[in-house]
């Protein structure tokens, strides 16, 4: 008989996630996605007992068409699961300096919620529209939304991990310092890899690469976060999907002095028309780099950065393991997914003690665990990331 359920809700910067958790049994009843949003023909999949059904959305929908359409077709057709959600969890990107931890959401976590959306503009919103439709559903269940933050496993980083070398007063007034990102699933990357390596997680050292259409990269020392590639937006760091990553902060003063550009056509460049899209001035999907990667220049030119970049972060971050590095994880759509980015990545770490064994590289299969290094090598594991299953139990803790 099915019991208390937990409906989570991740609205990415161009996805949905959704996922109905029995938290005690750590068992999923509904899962699904919906990509490319804000692209041609968005799609839907809803994965029920193992019957995976597919839909079509209009073009260019966005998480409020997305998440309207998931909600009433699981209500519809799955009444049965909807009837026993007990309480939604929603993964939040940005909750600042003050919400360093999941919290029951009211009116003033929205507000801190919006406040901190200055931070995260493509995420923070989108997180927002996932709880204002959840209220709409839910009416009855209104105070049993909880917000999960993305931000709270780097409340660990140490000062010279945070602060940017910048007049203080900017830090101390206005808290501009290095929050990081995607922290749910580096957290739960730490919970599995103890699991996987047998190791206490206050004797852990990792270097976890969350790569997806945002992507970022985490140093884990003892467990906990001592630096992290995102900063007080998800701009900084990676190539990704449609972000820029790091650059010359010079590039602005140029674009906006030389150039003519506005500020707030600059951020929508750096934020919605760099990366992916803007190296192969076609597509922000990793998909289609990698599908082109042969026969079109830009396509292999925008994988080569993508890898470069990662590969002198992950370079750098062995620096801080204080002498013992267990593993090189790599986790999320890309990292999970893309056997040419994983190659091409530890081709470039040879130095540091990286040997990738070409057949297992190649022979991942979904939803399972996989070392994927040479015998001579450090570990190297691609382990599904499952924030939709710690966000559940988080909310479990809460309103239970």
């Amino acid at each position: 008989m099915l019991k208390k359920l937990i409906l989570v809700l991740n609205c990415g910067s161009s996805s949905l996630k959704f996922s109905i958790i029995d938290p005690i049994l750590k068992k999923t009843f509904v899962f699904g996605c919906v990509e490319c949003l804000f692209l041609i023909n968005p799609i839907v999949n809803i994965n029920v007992n193992s019957k995976n059904y597919k839909k079509i959305l209009p073009n260019y929908s966005d998480h409020h068409n997305a998440l309207n359409f998931v909600l009433n077709f699981i209500k519809k057709n799955f009444h049965n699961y909807y009837s026993k959600i007990y309480g939604i969890g929603h993964r939040v990107v940005h909750g600042g300096e003050n919400l360093n931890k999941s919290s029951i959401i009211n009116h003033n976590i929205i507000k801190k919620i919006k406040k901190a959306s200055i931070f995260a503009p493509l995420h923070n919103p989108s997180n927002l529209i996932g709880i204002q439709i959840s209220y709409k559903f839910f009416p009855h269940l209104k105070f049993k939304n909880v917000a999960v933050f993305d931000t709270s496993f780097h409340s660990s980083l140490p000062k010279s991990s945070y602060l940017y070398a910048i007049p203080y007063k900017f830090y101390k007034k206005y808290k501009i310092r290095r929050y990081g990102a995607h922290g749910i699933s580096h957290n739960y990357i730490v919970k599995k890899s103890q699991k996987i390596l047998k190791k206490n997680k206050s004797s852990l050292n990792l270097i976890s690469c969350h790569l997806g259409n945002g992507s970022s990269i985490t140093a884990i020392r003892n467990g906990k976060s001592i630096d992290t590639s995102m900063g007080l937006t998800p701009l900084e760091g990676l190539v990704m999907g449609t972000r820029s990553g790091d650059l010359d902060p010079a590039i602005i003063f140029f674009m906006y002095k030389k150039l003519g550009i506005k500020l707030d056509d600059i951020e929508e460049i750096l934020t919605k028309k760099s990366g992916l899209l803007g190296l192969t001035e076609k597509s922000s999907d990793c998909r289609y780099s990698e599908k082109n990667y042969k026969n079109n220049k830009k396509a292999k030119l925008s994988i080569d950065i993508f890898c470069h970049r990662l590969a002198k972060y992950i370079s750098a971050y062995s620096s801080l393991m204080k002498g013992r590095l267990d593993a090189l994880i790599f986790t999320g759509g890309i990292g999970e997914n893309s056997s040419l980015i994983r190659k091409s990545v530890v081709s470039k770490l040879e130095l540091i003690g990286f040997f990738i064994d070409k057949k297992l590289n190649i022979s991942i299969k979904k939803n399972k665990n996989y070392f994927i290094n040479k015998k001579n090598s450090r570990n190297i594991l691609v382990i599904p990331t499952k924030e939709e299953l710690f966000i559940a139990i988080e909310t479990k803790k809460l309103i239970y």
